[in-house]
């Protein structure tokens, strides 16, 4: 049997992020035996994640689904995930007085704040919801915490965990519902 056939039809059970030595706004995502180059927040890795403290939360987390912007990415990635295409008015709630705080939102929605999901910089060309503070939802700890697509230079994140575009789509054929991504 082929070695690499078989194993790229494997889903990961969990997929590891590290910061690197000297720099803990970079980090390294371990998927096996592979290490791929990822950008943290900006706060490194956190211990007590707090919204805008720019850190990146430390702990295990399963992988909700995501979206991804189909203008940008005409053919769906192949995935075990839930994913489905990006509309312009998706929003994600970060005002942590808002009853919808840290949850999908249409935009506009006047005096919320919220963040744009259809972006032009290409940053949720593909996102995935890493499912961090998400049940229960506590306000103020942190919102909006995803696996998406990188700056340029790999500069940092606001607090999620960014890679390479073309890194997060081959990995996306590797992750499913019981795939866990461990920060920290």
């Amino acid at each position: 049997m082929n070695k690499s056939r078989s194993f790229a039809r494997v889903t990961l059970d969990e997929i590891r992020v590290r910061a690197t030595v000297g720099d803990r706004r970079r980090g390294h995502l371990l998927v096996g035996p592979s290490v791929i180059p990822c950008a943290l927040g900006a706060g490194g890795i956190v211990g007590r994640k707090r919204e805008g403290d720019g850190g990146s939360p430390r702990g295990r987390f399963r992988l909700r689904g995501g979206a991804y912007r189909p203008d940008h990415l005409p053919i769906r990635p192949r995935t075990a995930l839930p994913l489905r295409a990006t509309r312009r008015d998706d929003g994600w709630c970060d005002d942590a007085r808002d009853r919808r705080y840290n949850r999908p939102v249409r935009l506009p929605v006047p005096g919320l704040g919220a963040e744009a999901m259809w972006r032009a910089d290409g940053l949720y060309d593909v996102v995935l919801d890493i499912d961090y503070n998400r049940a229960p939802i506590r306000r103020g700890h942190g919102s909006a915490i995803f696996l998406h697509v990188a700056r340029p230079g790999y500069r940092p994140t606001e607090g999620c965990v960014a890679l390479a575009r073309a890194d997060l789509i081959r990995l996306l054929r590797r992750l499913g519902p019981r795939t866990h991504l461990r920060i920290g």
